[in-house]
């Protein structure tokens, strides 16, 4: 494939953006100036928002594909988490250069993917040049029942703590790309590292789990910055306390190796971020239900902790009850970079 700059905005959206707007007729096939996006009859509209910047959340030679996916992914684990399915996204471009044809061929490929695995189509944006690193900006839009959506502020003492999927794989893989010999060192076989790195360049929100966390939690939200920080996070909103008990935090078969070889600690995938999982809170009464749901959905969920009162507050705590001291929580973008 030529590595031909491509000449011009227009042309960049005719031939790569445009046919990523298909079959939405609200983008009007990127020829206008805004989108039209309509809820259904009884529905409402829940936004969110999200940049990724090279250097901070990938490495500026990473697979254009796997920049775009992940751009999408990000904003899509948002939704999920509130209960909302996927419907359509704007995105924002901030190129240092005009592209390459092979790399935005790459590019769009990889949002096209994007695009199928979570329900949603290219509505709008914009294309910038920047003298700084390549950021993908995206805006995303879900649909829910009206007054449907799950917040992080409505947990209550005695709820239920759930994750979806496991915990610390994207960590692993970030800590795999700046060392390249820890999985040979940890004894993880080619699967198994492919497995840690297309978690950290590629993840992958239960997009199947909405309808169930809609249906079943008092209250949720998508862990991006590190279980720890983000279950602190919700239980500050909520005005509660509540403890994770470590033991309980699931973990990939390639990522219990990593840490029952001493490459990494349960801490470190615990406050590690980017698992873009959901984290559920949910009333004893409606568990077994939320597992069901979960089971049917095909998407896993794993009990790990509860929440208390305010005044006994947020702690992690090993097998014997005792406190797991954390360190930094997690992921913090004025002081993280890759």
């Amino acid at each position: 494939m030529a590595n031909d700059r491509i000449d011009s905005e227009e042309a960049l959206i005719d031939e790569f953006l445009a046919p990523l707007a298909a079959g939405f007729s609200g983008a009007f096939g990127l020829a206008d100036d805004c989108a039209v996006i309509a809820p259904g009859a009884g529905e409402e509209l829940v936004v969110t928002t999200d940049a990724i910047v090279a250097g901070v959340h990938f490495f500026a030679d990473e697979d254009p594909g796997a920049i775009a996916w992940k751009a999408l992914a990000v904003n899509v684990s948002d939704l999920i988490a509130k209960g909302a399915a996927p419907i359509a996204y704007l995105m924002t471009l901030a190129l240092p250069e005009a592209p390459e044809r092979g790399w935005f061929t790459a590019f769009s490929n990889g949002l096209r993917r994007a695009q199928e695995a979570f329900g949603c189509t290219l509505a709008g944006g914009d294309t910038d040049r920047t003298p700084n690193e390549l950021s993908v900006s995206i805006t995303a839009f879900g649909t829910i029942p009206a007054g449907a959506i799950v917040r992080r502020s409505c947990a209550r003492p005695g709820d239920h703590v759930y994750v979806s999927g496991t915990i610390g794989d994207a960590t692993l893989g970030l800590k795999q790309r700046r060392d390249a010999s820890l999985g040979l060192r940890c004894g993880l076989d080619k699967a198994g590292r492919d497995h840690l790195d297309a978690r950290y360049c590629m993840p992958v929100p239960p997009v199947g789990i909405a309808r169930v966390v809609r249906s079943c939690a008092r209250a949720a939200m998508d862990i991006s910055d590190g279980l720890v920080k983000d279950f602190s996070r919700l239980c500050r909103a909520s005005g509660t306390g509540g403890r994770i008990e470590a033991a309980r935090v699931p973990l990939s078969s390639p990522a219990r190796t990593v840490v029952n070889s001493g490459g990494a600690t349960l801490v470190d995938l615990m406050t590690g971020g980017e698992d873009y999982e959901v984290l559920a809170m949910v009333r004893p009464d409606r568990a077994e239900e939320f597992e069901r749901q979960a089971a049917a959905a095909r998407t896993q969920v794993t009990r790990i902790g509860s929440i208390a009162g305010a005044d006994d507050g947020i702690s992690v705590v090993d097998e014997m009850g005792h406190r797991v001291p954390v360190g930094q929580a997690g992921w913090d973008h004025f002081l993280g970079h890759i």
